[in-house]
């Protein structure tokens, strides 16, 4: 049965070269497979059940390939994240429903530093065989609770067994012609913006570690894989690491009017997307220490380095206007992008103690 579709009336046709059928294995079929494929399918269709008819998604699970519309004048998006065990998550750390949130947040994310509005989505999932139960069911909880936040329909995949989870995802989005955010468009006298607050993430992932940790020590088992119960009053601030909330609103809203000049989202720290953008944009920048909106409970350095933030970087022309906040997220202005010189840093933090280089500490991989 083809999932819902979304949007309004469509004007293009998509065939996407994934197999979407099923989110079946190219393998043969384990004992037990058939089962868990059903389950998923079945809660495709329940979940995507309020999503508008029309244009995005026309054909999903149930064949071979999804068929995606898109309106006159859009260009299709597409980004992939891969969330691996030991890598992006725990086991003995994270919820399993938090698991699925991030795989999809991280995806959507990319699209909001885009402009980009969310068509489907694309759910590969490895998985041991004693999570294909009730670990999978609160997993798929988390993943379809973020897409139907976001209208992002779940359109087929691949389901395999593994010996470590991993979840790859694969997003599909719509953007005016011409109208992507890009982070190659800054110019020198552009300022700097950030949404929301920064370090959330990281502080809360300190405290995860910390509850973990222990929990651990108080475990009947010597490898006890449940991840630890989240007390009441940490919940609010553990949430920006365990729930990230992708900007996707702010990005297509800051598109539609063509305000910003460059964006890239804060999946790797501040000191490292940030560098991203000066590099594609060949400028350097000039961030004020003191502006930085840290979130409660963060250290600067958490603001500067901490990732998986999901917050939009961006950049605007010196005359353009923009309001303090966008659909109730805040917006800060942090610095501003000055010419690059071989002879000067990236990116210069301006303290009260005068400026000094800011060096990428953020998350990099093989680093």
């Amino acid at each position: 049965m083809p999932a819902p579709s979304l949007g309004s009336a469509p004007q293009r046709r998509i065939l996407t070269t994934m197999r979407s059928g099923l989110l079946r294995s190219s393998g043969p079929a384990p004992a037990g497979e058939l089962a868990l494929v059903s389950r998923i399918h079945e809660r495709a269709a329940r979940e995507s059940c309020s999503v508008e008819q029309g244009a995005g998604l026309r054909l999903g699970i149930g064949d071979d390939c999804a068929l995606l519309h898109l309106r006159r004048g859009e260009e299709l998006a597409v980004t992939t994240d891969l969330s691996i065990s030991g890598r992006h998550f725990r086991l003995d750390w994270h919820p399993p429903e938090a698991v699925g949130h991030r795989a999809l947040a991280r995806g959507l994310s990319d699209l909001a530093a885009m402009g980009a509005r969310p068509v489907a989505a694309f759910l590969s999932l490895g998985i041991p065989r004693e999570l294909a139960g009730k670990w999978l069911d609160r997993f798929l909880d988390g993943f379809f609770a973020l897409a139907e936040a976001y209208r992002a329909p779940l359109a087929g995949g691949d389901l395999a067994e593994s010996h470590d989870p991993i979840a790859d995802v694969i997003l599909t989005g719509a953007v005016q012609q011409g109208k992507a955010l890009l982070r190659s468009g800054a110019q020198p006298g552009d300022m700097l913006y950030v949404t929301g607050n920064l370090g959330g993430a990281a502080a809360g992932l300190a405290q995860l570690e910390a509850l973990a940790g222990a929990m651990r020590k108080s475990a009947s088992k010597a490898r006890d894989l449940r991840p630890p119960r989240i007390p009441a009053g940490l919940k609010d601030q553990l949430a920006p690491h365990l729930f990230p909330r992708p900007r996707i609103t702010q990005g297509l809203w800051l598109a539609s009017r063509a305000l910003a000049s460059a964006a890239i989202d804060l999946s790797d720290g501040l000191s490292t997307d940030l560098a991203h953008l000066c590099e594609e944009s060949r400028v350097a920048a000039e961030v004020d220490l003191a502006a930085l909106p840290v979130h409660p409970g963060a250290t600067q350095s958490q603001a500067m380095h901490g990732g998986e933030e999901y917050e939009l970087l961006f950049t605007a022309r010196p005359d353009v206007r923009l309001p303090r906040s966008i659909a109730g997220v805040g917006i800060t202005r942090i610095g501003r992008m000055v010419r690059a010189r071989a002879s000067k840093p990236a990116i210069t933090l301006l303290t009260p103690q005068g400026p000094r280089p800011l060096e990428r500490r953020g998350w990099e991989h093989f680093s």
